[in-house]
C-alpha cells in the first residue's frame, strides 16, 4: 500500500513538474515556439513510454520532459584508465583544494554581483533565454559548435566522476546523457548508490571535486590551443588597420572608414605602427596629408586602393572638449595623458595587427615575461566570457575575421576556413568549460560544490566535537540545505530585482 502511494506521488509529481516549468517558460517571456517545442517533446516520451520504447533502448523519463540515455559503453576503457590509481588518486586530492579555492572566489562575484543588483537594480527582466545559456535559444549562444562542445564537456565531466568511483571501489552501473530534444542539458556517471552511501567522506570529496577541476584543467589546455591555433593567424595586408573612427573629427569628414588598412601616408610607406606614429609626429593641426588605404574586402575577397585627403585636428582641443563636461576636468585631462596645443589629430582607433588573432596568440609569442604571461593566460577565459555576448555569438569581429589570412603550417596543411573553424571550436570549448567548472562549485546541492560543502562541514565537525555521528551528520546536512537556499536566493537576485523597489 505504502509503495503503491509512493509511486502514485511520484508520478503526480512527473506529470505535474512539466506543466509549471511551461508555465514559467511562458512567464519569463520564452518565445512560445520554443514552448510549442518542449510541449511536444513531452508528450513525445509519454508516448514512448508507454509503449514500452524506452524501456528498450534503457532510458528512463525524469522530472517528466529529461530523457535520461543510458550506456554501457566505455565502461571497459573506464577501468583501463583508472588502473593508474595512485596518480588519480594525487588527482583527486589536488582536485579538492582547487574546488574548494575556486568556490571562494564564486561565492564573492556571487555576493558582488548580489550587492550591485541591490544597490543598482535593474529596470527590466534579463530575458529568461539569456539565463539558461541554451545553445541556439540564447540570443548570444550560436548552435553547432557549443552544441559540439558541451558534449565534450560533459563527458569529460562525468568521466573524471567515473573516474575517481572506480579508483576507490565503487562500481558503475552505466554512463549517459540527459536529453531535452536535441539538446544535452547533462550527463551522468551513474554509480551504485549503496557503495557511494558507504564510501569515506574524503573518498566522495575527491569524487565530487573531480568533474568541475577536470573542465578546469581542460580550459586552459584548449585555451593554449587556441593560443598556438591564433599563432597561425595574421592579416592579410601589412600595414595599419583602423579598428573605429571617431564621429565628428577629421577622419570621419575625410570619408576614412572602419576596417581600411593604411599602406602610406604622402607617399611613405606605412608598415607598422612607429612608421606611422612617426610621420603624423612631423605634422601640425591645419595639414592637409594624403592617405592611401585599402578598402574593406568585397564579396569576392578583392580590395580597392583609394586615397583620401585629411585636414588635421588639434588634440588638445579634441580632449579638451571632452573634459569640459567632465566634473573633474584635470583628472580627466590627466587620463588623456594632458594633450598639449598644436599637436594633431587624424580620430581613428587603429592596430598594427587583427586583435582578434593577436589577443590570444600572445600567450605563446608576447614579448611580456613568464608572471605577466601566466596572469594574462589566466584571466583570458574570464575576458571571453563577454565576446559573444558583445559580438552577438561571435567569436571575433566579423569584419576582423574577413581581415585574416593564415601563414606558415597552417596555411599548407589546413587552410583559412579549417582553421576558423578549429579556431570557433576551441572558443566555445573555453567558454563552455569554463562556464561549467565555476558554475558546479556554487555551493548549493545538486551542484558538486554543494556535495563537496556538505562533506568538508561533516569531516570539520567530526574533528573538532565530541557529538554522537549522527548529531553530526544531522547538522552537517542543516548547513547544506541552509547553503543551498541562500545562494538560491543570491543567483535569483540579479534575476528578480525589477520587481522590488529596492
Amino acid at each position: 500500500m505504502h509503495k503503491n502511494k509512493t509511486t502514485k506521488q511520484t508520478y503526480m509529481f512527473s506529470s505535474t513538474f512539466p506543466l509549471i516549468f511551461l508555465l514559467l517558460l511562458y512567464l519569463f517571456g520564452v518565445p512560445i515556439w520554443i514552448i510549442v517545442l518542449i510541449g511536444v517533446w513531452y508528450f513525445s516520451l509519454i508516448s514512448l513510454e508507454s509503449a514500452g520504447l524506452l524501456d528498450k533502448i534503457d532510458a528512463t523519463r525524469i522530472l517528466g520532459f529529461i530523457l535520461m540515455l543510458r550506456t554501457k559503453r566505455g565502461k571497459n576503457f573506464l577501468d583501463r584508465i583508472s588502473s593508474f590509481k595512485r596518480f588519480w588518486k594525487f588527482f583527486g586530492e589536488i582536485s579538492i583544494w582547487m574546488c574548494l579555492s575556486v568556490m571562494a572566489l564564486v561565492v564573492f562575484v556571487l555576493l558582488i554581483s548580489a550587492f550591485s543588483t541591490v544597490m543598482s537594480p535593474r529596470d527590466e527582466y534579463i530575458p529568461a533565454s539569456d539565463v539558461l545559456f541554451i545553445p541556439g535559444v540564447t540570443s548570444f549562444v550560436p548552435f553547432w559548435w557549443p552544441v559540439i562542445a558541451l558534449i565534450v564537456t560533459l563527458v569529460i565531466h562525468e568521466y573524471s566522476h567515473g573516474i575517481q568511483a572506480r579508483v576507490h571501489g565503487m562500481r558503475l552501473k552505466s554512463f549517459g546523457l540527459l536529453l531535452m530534444g536535441p539538446l544535452p542539458l547533462g550527463a551522468f556517471a551513474e554509480p551504485e548508490q549503496d557503495e557511494m552511501a558507504r564510501a569515506p567522506r574524503r573518498e566522495r570529496m575527491r569524487l565530487f571535486a573531480a568533474g568541475p577541476s577536470i573542465n578546469i584543467f581542460a580550459t586552459y589546455f584548449a585555451v593554449i590551443l587556441l593560443a598556438l591555433v591564433s599563432t597561425g593567424l595574421v592579416a592579410n595586408q601589412e600595414g595599419i588597420h583602423i579598428r573605429e573612427i571617431i564621429d565628428g573629427e577629421p577622419a570621419q569628414e575625410a570619408g576614412l572608414k572602419p576596417y581600411e588598412s593604411i599602406i602610406q601616408i604622402n607617399g611613405s610607406d606605412i608598415t607598422d605602427y612607429s612608421s606611422f606614429s612617426s610621420t603624423l609626429n612631423d605634422t601640425s593641426p591645419g595639414d592637409e596629408i594624403v592617405f592611401k588605404v585599402l578598402t574593406f574586402p568585397e564579396e569576392d575577397g578583392l580590395r580597392e586602393e583609394k586615397e583620401v585627403s585629411v585636414i588635421l585636428g588639434d588634440r588638445f582641443e579634441h580632449f579638451n572638449s571632452i573634459c569640459e563636461q567632465n566634473n573633474d576636468y584635470e583628472k580627466c585631462m590627466d587620463f588623456y595623458g594632458n594633450p598639449e596645443p598644436g599637436k594633431s589629430f587624424l580620430g581613428v582607433d587603429i592596430a598594427e595587427d587583427i586583435v582578434a588573432a593577436k589577443r590570444y596568440s600572445i600567450i605563446l609569442e608576447g614579448d611580456f615575461g613568464i608572471l605577466d604571461r601566466v596572469v594574462y593566460t589566466l584571466v583570458t577565459p574570464v575576458i571571453m566570457l563577454f565576446e559573444p555576448m558583445s559580438l552577438d555569438g561571435q567569436t571575433m569581429i566579423i569584419e576582423e575575421r574577413q581581415l585574416l589570412e593564415v601563414e606558415g603550417f597552417f596555411s599548407e596543411t589546413i587552410g583559412k576556413e579549417n582553421v576558423l573553424r578549429i579556431f570557433d571550436f576551441l572558443f566555445w570549448l573555453v567558454w563552455v568549460n569554463f562556464l561549467l567548472g565555476f558554475a558546479n562549485l556554487v555551493p548549493m546541492v545538486p551542484f558538486d560544490g554543494g556535495h563537496i560543502v556538505r562533506d568538508a562541514v561533516h569531516s570539520i565537525l567530526r574533528k573538532i566535537s565530541s557529538k554522537h555521528p549522527i548529531k553530526i551528520e544531522n547538522f552537517a546536512n542543516q548547513i547544506s540545505n541552509y547553503s543551498s537556499f541562500f545562494f538560491l536566493m543570491i543567483i535569483l537576485v540579479p534575476l528578480i530585482s525589477p520587481i522590488f523597489p529596492w
